[in-house]
């Protein structure tokens, strides 16, 4: 049951289900489905996903084409979601109330 909730998460675009998804299936045993849900994941802005890739990348699990076509989309997804409003919003000093 908890994969259909993620596989219907994931398919849906949450980005946070598909690496969860990748996890769930490398706890399994299944590396190279976890491996293709990550870079999916890394492709969508996913952090740990990226670095879960380049992990596999270090012992072999992933070819060098492999991770630095998913390091370019992570960097596409991350500069896509850039906009004035939320680097304002990162710099503000945040305002504390008593």
């Amino acid at each position: 049951m908890e994969k259909y909730h993620l596989e219907e998460a994931a398919i849906g675009g949450h980005f946070d289900a598909r690496y969860n998804l990748a996890v769930y299936e490398s706890d399994r045993g299944n590396i190279e489905i976890a491996l293709k849900h990550h870079i999916i994941a890394a492709s969508q802005g996913e952090d740990y996903a990226l670095k879960t890739l380049q992990k596999g990348y270090r012992v072999g699990q992933i070819t060098k084409e492999d991770f630095a076509a998913a390091l370019r989309a992570h960097q596409a997804a991350i500069d896509a979601a850039k906009s004035p409003q939320r680097e304002a919003a990162e710099s503000a000093q945040y305002i504390t109330f008593r």
